[in-house]
């Protein structure tokens, strides 16, 4: 078993045995080569996504953990959030320039519950149309804007 292998197998056992709140793991999370997950994760009470469910499909390279798992909202309930466009890719620091081995799906999926969580108000990011008609299907190979929401 290869080091990526091991390492998937490691998370899947904690996330599994252990889930944090606002995170729920199926028993198919994660398909036969543990390259792909499905993770649902739970709006946080007293939000404006409090209780709504979303799905984030995982996939991960053999690089895996020194690269990011590929990560987007799939299925019928995308989250209207200004840093999720309308196809689920999903705009968040750690997820490209911000990446590092230390992170986990465990902790991708809190910082994504924890950004839903700080939304003012559900709406797609300003420049959404053009984005989801011009994107690359692969959100890592999407070069990101970071942009600054207290302006």
């Amino acid at each position: 078993m290869d080091s990526c292998s091991r390492r998937l197998m490691k998370e899947l056992q904690q996330l599994s045995t252990e889930p944090p709140t606002g995170i729920i793991c199926s028993r198919d999370i994660a398909s036969d080569d543990l390259k792909q997950w499905r993770v649902e994760v739970v709006g946080a009470p007293g939000t404006l996504y409090e209780g709504e469910r979303f799905t984030l499909q995982f996939r991960f390279s053999p690089q895996y953990p020194f690269s990011s798992p590929e990560v987007m909202f799939v299925g019928q309930n995308i989250p209207a959030h200004p840093h999720v466009y309308s196809n689920g890719h999903i705009c968040l620091s750690i997820l490209a320039d911000d990446w590092t081995p230390a992170l986990s799906v465990q902790s991708v999926c809190l910082s994504i519950i924890s950004m839903l969580s700080s939304a003012k108000e559900k709406k797609h990011p300003i420049d959404d149309a053009i984005y989801v008609r011009t994107c690359n299907k692969n959100p890592n190979k999407t070069r990101w804007w970071f942009h600054d929401d207290t302006v």
